[in-house]
């Protein structure tokens, strides 16, 4: 499909030296663009992602960490 866009000067030209550096046209580099923003910002993919993280690391509270916390909580003015 086909369509008209309008961007600032800078991020054109920007563009433009990527896409020759890249060896693609304008419009691949575009469309690439599109689509890695797409995902990045798609609610489910966000999610998924935060949730592969949360799997990969340690989620047990560190007991040193809870007294610490706890005793310090304990001594502060609510």
């Amino acid at each position: 499909m086909k369509t008209a866009v309008s961007i600032p000067d800078d991020v054109f030209e920007q563009a433009e030296r990527l896409a020759r550096r890249m060896k693609k046209s304008r419009s691949e580099l575009f469309s690439q663009a599109v689509v890695e923003y797409l995902a990045r910002h798609a609610p489910d993919h966000v999610t998924e992602t935060m949730n592969q993280v949360c799997a990969e690391i340690d989620t047990e509270p560190d007991p040193f960490v809870s007294v610490a916390s706890q005793r310090a909580l304990e001594r502060s003015e609510w």
